[in-house]
């Protein structure tokens, strides 16, 4: 109200929208629609709604960008596109996943001197990931620390012809301080695992017969970069369901689940689902699932168990804790292999003695931390999964600071 009466006495006139009204002046404010929406946006609003977006100005959404969904991020039929937005009292999940980002711009978080947490009969909707957590989880080594003291973690993966996927999961891996990391792929990707990143333990193996005790001896087993749905990918899983090691499943691994290895409930995984390997998962369309991202994740965790990020704009992390999202991540993500190098990192943290939960939600922040701090060092497009490896190492180490890492290289 004191800002409308500030409005007011400096000159700014109330006109009532009609399809023909000229926009003027340098910025939008748009203040139409807010958080209580739930249904499509249809008539005058739809048509302002429209015309803002064909401005060509830039603009700046109060609480919310109109037209999006406050719990979901999904587009009610149609959204105003902001620049920037200016959330009160509590922020919104719906800001942070889905198609937020694209529409709602930079979200600027104003308490307006509420404090959210002494209200103890609210639930929150989802925790919020912050660069500032890593060195929580992640407190300095002992100086007398050595390799068995972070674990041991084993990636499954790489069917004939689809080596490139493990071995980015199993850098990704070793990059995150994981103690030893195995790597049991078929034959003809040893050479190449040799080359790339001699460290990894690499075993060429023709079938699951060949694995021998080899998931016993690890701490975690990652399994589904580059697994395939055939003979071999097949059996690989079936080794890893049989022991009692955590997993961390991913890729070709969640669709042999949805379709081979059906009714699986686990408390020790973490499935790393996309939106088409979700909607797989629960007998949807991907579609069903971006229309309501929180209520599939959380469903996912439900029948699955476990601990269940779904990845995407504002990934979530789903389990018996709740929600958390992730606000970090840029377009250059879209690229083959980010979601191989996530479920590595997934593994050594795993591997390093964290809770399931935990380690899933710190893994997706380094994952989209290390993404952007290698947009930033040479921009998002040709961001490749590679790259992060490198970046990730910077961020999971507390005791060097970020710019003083970076100019030792």
């Amino acid at each position: 109200r004191r800002a409308a009466d500030m409005a007011t006495a400096a000159g700014v006139e109330a006109v009532a929208w009609h399809a023909e009204l000229a926009f003027e002046g340098e910025l939008l404010v748009d203040a139409m629609l807010g958080t209580g929406l739930g249904g499509e946006v249809r008539g005058e609003a739809r048509e302002a709604i429209e015309a803002v977006n064909a401005s060509g100005l830039p603009v700046m959404a109060i609480d919310i960008p109109s037209g999006l969904h406050a719990d979901t991020g999904a587009i009610l039929g149609t959204a105003v596109r902001a620049c920037r937005t200016a959330t009160f009292i509590g922020d919104k999940l719906g800001l942070h996943t889905g198609a937020a980002p694209e529409w709602a711009g930079e979200v600027d978080f104003r308490a307006l001197g509420v404090e959210a947490e002494d209200n103890a009969d609210l639930e929150p909707a989802a925790q919020l990931l912050e660069a500032g957590m890593i060195s929580a989880w992640l407190p300095p080594r002992a100086r007398s620390a050595h390799k068995g003291d972070f674990g041991h973690a084993l990636v499954l993966g790489g069917a004939p012809g689809f080596g490139g996927a493990a071995l980015l999961a199993a850098e990704a891996c070793a990059r995150l301080g994981v103690g030893k990391i195995s790597l049991a792929t078929a034959p003809e990707h040893v050479t190449a695992s040799l080359v790339r990143r001699p460290e990894v333990m690499v075993h060429g193996v023709r079938g699951a017969g060949d694995l021998g005790e080899l998931p016993q001896k690890a701490d975690v087993v990652v399994v589904g970069p580059g697994l395939g749905q055939g003979s071999w990918g097949q059996g690989m899983l079936q080794s890893a369901l049989a022991g009692d090691r955590p997993l961390v499943v991913d890729a070709d691994a969640l669709n042999l689940l949805a379709t081979r290895f059906s009714g699986q409930y686990r408390d020790d995984w973490i499935l790393t689902p996309h939106p088409g390997e979700a909607a797989r998962l629960l007998d949807l369309s991907a579609s069903d699932v971006q229309a309501d991202r929180p209520a599939a994740a959380l469903a996912l965790q439900r029948r699955y168990g476990g601990v269940v990020v779904l990845k995407g704009a504002g990934s979530l992390v789903a389990g018996p804790e709740g929600l958390a999202v992730c606000p970090f991540g840029n377009p250059g993500m879209a690229s083959g292999g980010m979601g191989d190098a996530l479920s590595g990192i997934l593994g050594a943290l795993v591997a390093q003695g964290l809770p399931l939960e935990t380690a899933a939600r710190l893994g997706v922040l380094v994952h989209a931390l290390a993404a952007d701090m290698a947009a930033r060092q040479a921009g998002e497009r040709g961001l490749l999964a590679g790259d992060l490896a490198s970046c990730a190492r910077i961020l999971v180490n507390p005791t060097t600071g970020q710019d003083d890492a970076a100019a030792t290289r």
